[in-house]
């Protein structure tokens, strides 16, 4: 599937500043400096009943006003988008909406959020372990409601400039790996950005 969100910040109650080289509210403000920020994605999903990874492969693009663009290119060729309003899937008619309710459009919400840098719905979400500086971060997510902490056991992000890595560890054993390895920033939309955002 597709997934994807770019990243965090703001004040944690309970964190000890004194004890950070880095502080969220400094890793949200360099994290959502670009208009936009876009580039190439790798997907594993570790199954326990499986030897090999299920890998997918696309290209991503961030927008801080507008949402995500998740364009998966393999296994299927399938667009995805992430906004405000919910989860998108583009289709021959168009961009259609899909369901609010399930898990994957919950998982992708949350991409969402960490990419974005939605403090709020983090912080109700989780608890945050932030490590490192501007240049090497990691941030650990650990859940805080019932729901979530039935699902993963925690979710560790880690990077430089932007968002590298997103790796979520589930309870019952399955693991997901999302490499964000060439991520550029701009001030703009492409024409065909802008378009896919407007509809």
């Amino acid at each position: 599937m597709k997934r994807l969100f770019a990243l965090l910040c703001l004040a944690l109650a309970g964190l000890p500043c004194s004890a950070q080289a880095l502080s969220l509210d400094e890793l949200a403000a360099q994290l959502g400096k670009p208009a936009a920020v876009r580039g190439p994605f790798v997907q594993e999903k570790y199954l326990r009943s499986l030897p090999q990874p299920l890998t997918s492969r696309g290209e991503f693009v961030l927008a801080r006003d507008h949402g995500l663009l998740w364009l998966l290119q393999t296994p299927l060729r399938q667009d995805y988008r992430i906004d405000d309003n919910g989860l998108w899937r583009r289709d021959a008619n168009g961009w259609q909406a899909l369901p609010a309710k399930t898990a994957g459009a919950e998982q992708n919400r949350l991409f969402f959020a960490v990419l974005r840098g939605d403090a709020t719905a983090l912080n109700k979400d989780f608890e945050l372990s932030l490590q490192g500086d501007l240049a090497h971060w990691q941030v650990q997510l650990t859940p805080r409601s019932l729901l979530l902490k039935q699902v993963f056991s925690h979710i560790d992000l880690q990077g430089g400039q932007y968002v590298e890595q997103i790796e979520l560890f589930e309870t019952q054993g399955d693991r997901t790996l999302l490499r964000l390895p060439a991520s550029t920033g701009s001030d703009a939309l492409s024409a065909t950005e802008q378009q896919a955002f407007a509809h």
